[in-house]
């Protein structure tokens, strides 16, 4: 039950507060404009997608990660190409998905340059500790070698993985996007709730 629904149960049904209606009505915008003050001070969760994509397959799957945080209420999703993401993106983000193609067994190396400016000053920083993660690869071959090398990293920085990785093998099919799709909500809506 969300808070809103709690809320509103206070005001209506068998156990009303109130016996009169216009102080139930009155009642209800009251505790609709607490709520709405308490989303704006708490702020939306952000969650960093940080990937690199030559071919666009993985920007695809970026975009859909990004649908997928974005239709949970309360999160906003920031898409960032891996050379263009700040150490400061990273403490300030509720969560991180990362994206990355596999090139020779490996991840890009614009996330393995990600994950080198930003690692020294991260990896004892509170804002980081147990941060959620995901991870999705696309790979010709299977991919097995750039998530496990990202998966390594994350260790390193004592970040919580949160979702099964997604590998693309070939083609980006509408599977695979919905896949991604729910990955980000997943994400979005632990980070949201607190859960994560």
């Amino acid at each position: 039950m969300s808070l809103y629904t709690e809320c509103l149960s206070l005001t209506t049904g068998p156990l009303s507060l109130s016996p009169f209606p216009f102080f139930s009505f009155l009642m209800k915008g009251y505790l609709l404009r607490v709520i709405i003050i308490r989303v704006n001070l708490l702020g939306m969760s952000k969650i960093l997608i940080v990937y690199h994509s030559q071919g666009g397959n993985n920007k695809k799957m970026a975009l859909a990660v990004a649908q997928g945080v974005s239709s949970i209420d309360g999160a906003e999703a920031i898409l960032k190409p891996a050379f263009e993401a700040t150490l400061d993106d990273l403490l300030s983000c509720k969560g991180i998905a990362i994206g990355s193609p596999e090139y020779f067994g490996y991840m890009a190396g614009a996330i393995k340059d990600f994950f080198d400016r930003t690692y020294e000053k991260a990896r004892d920083d509170k804002r980081a500790f147990r941060k959620p993660y995901v991870v999705f690869v696309n790979a010709g071959n299977d991919g097995s070698g750039a998530l496990l090398s990202i998966e390594r990293i994350c260790l390193g920085y004592r970040l919580k993985k949160v979702f099964d990785p997604i590998v693309a093998k070939g083609e980006i099919t509408e599977d695979i996007l919905a896949r991604c799709r729910e990955m980000g909500q997943t994400i979005a809506a632990g980070c949201v709730s607190g859960i994560y």
